[in-house]
């Protein structure tokens, strides 16, 4: 079972070495015995993640019946979907290494998880390195001008004509751009908030020069592919001086520690601790099935990973690129407004990720066409009233939509 198509897409990139890969499968892997759930892998490099957010039901005291979600002692596992990008080299954008399929994912993704090696161990290359050979700031204005010099790339290629189009006054200079990047998930507010923050003149774009046109590309890529730092690796020496650094200058940054995390959801897997993704603590539970060695290796990522930054970081990244940099908020719908329950009886069964701004009608439309058309009005089930096609969803609220529909 596959994410619903409304959902955003996260992209996570990085060079060879830097833990990419063992990030991605850290975020897709479930540490606990589930049976036969449902949401698996959807191609090679597709998985499923999962947002954490506290579940509603013990406010509601009652007792729910997950269907496209998991609850977890009151926690509320969401999936979404995250693409492992190919693996990224210099020249990307000219077509080096895998540069074409690294390009042709990332242009499907509407946000990007940007793993570096915070600690320096590997050269621009991703070979490795001692620590602090390298500087990790390298590494993402690297990534920020490979994006940027491709989506340059794109648009040169029809430039002349697009310029002396808009100039001649037959079509607007942001439709064009729209339509030349549609493909890349840009859309029309991507491309006016960029255009805003700049000092271009939109009716002589001919006039805008080489240097005016990649400035405006360079905020494009930030407004429309927003961009978190997973700096990993935190536990090496110079990492969290990196840190410090990247901070400074603005990046949006979470320490992570993707190889604890992943031994930590295997070791949930198997049963021998209780662990949630984005835990701050583990409970071995089972002592006598681990040998000293796996013992202090847990003991160590408790007390240099988890007690000192507050977890391993992955499911943090995950969560703030979703709830911050996509602004996306959690809702949940149900039919049944006395029992928080659908017509089969599941008390509160679906979580819908949903970006900031939906209105209750249009959830209704996500949710499925004719719900929308025949939409009167939805109750607020925390404050027992009746709001109207206009309401404006926040994160965890739980609502019921009355339609004509539901009526007959």
């Amino acid at each position: 079972m596959s994410t619903p198509s409304y959902s955003k897409k996260l992209g996570i990139v990085g060079k060879p070495n830097t833990g990419k890969s063992t990030f991605f499968s850290a975020a897709t892997l479930i540490p606990v015995d589930i049976g036969n759930y449902p949401f698996t892998t959807i191609k090679p490099n597709r998985g499923i993640g999962y947002l954490r957010t506290p579940c509603v039901h013990p406010e509601f005291n009652v007792e729910d019946n997950p269907k496209n979600s998991l609850c977890l002692d009151g926690i509320r596992l969401v999936p979404v979907e995250l693409i492992d990008v190919a693996g990224l080299v210099p020249g990307a954008w000219k077509g080096r290494g895998l540069g074409n399929q690294f390009l042709d994912e990332v242009r499907k993704a509407d946000a990007l998880l940007h793993v570096v090696d915070v600690a320096g161990a590997t050269d621009s290359e991703g070979r490795i390195c001692k620590p602090g050979q390298h500087d990790p700031l390298d590494d993402v204005k690297f990534l920020e001008n490979e994006i940027t010099m491709w989506m340059n790339q794109i648009l040169k290629k029809d430039w002349a004509k697009m310029a002396r189009t808009a100039g001649s006054g037959k079509e607007d200079i942001i439709s064009l751009l729209e339509s030349r990047l549609s493909g890349l998930a840009i859309n029309r507010f991507h491309i006016i908030e960029s255009l805003r923050k700049t000092d271009l003149k939109m009716d002589k774009p001919e006039h805008w020069s080489d240097e005016e046109i990649i400035k405006f590309l360079d905020i494009l890529r930030s407004v429309s592919k927003p961009t978190l730092i997973a700096a990993n690796k935190i536990d090496l020496p110079t990492a969290e001086e990196n840190v410090k650094r990247l901070k400074e200058r603005g990046y949006n940054v979470v320490p992570c520690s993707a190889e604890a995390e992943l031994a930590l959801r295997r070791a949930g897997e198997k049963g021998l601790i209780d662990y949630k993704p984005g835990d701050c603590k583990l409970k071995i539970t089972d002592s006598d099935k681990l040998n000293e060695a796996q013992k202090r290796a847990l003991n160590a990522i408790q007390e240099h990973i988890l007690y000192k930054f507050g977890s391993t970081g992955v499911q943090e990244a995950i969560n703030t690129a979703f709830f911050e940099l996509l602004q996306m908020v959690a809702v949940y719908p149900v039919e049944d407004s006395e029992h928080l329950s659908d017509h089969k009886g599941r008390v509160l069964p679906d979580v819908y990720l949903v970006p900031y701004g939906t209105t209750v009608r249009q959830l209704a439309y996500i949710i499925h066409t004719e719900l929308g058309d025949s939409f009167i009005h939805a109750i607020d089930i925390r404050g027992k009233n009746r709001i109207g096609e206009d309401y404006v969803l926040k994160d965890r609220d739980v609502v019921s939509i009355v339609s004509a529909k539901k009526r007959g």
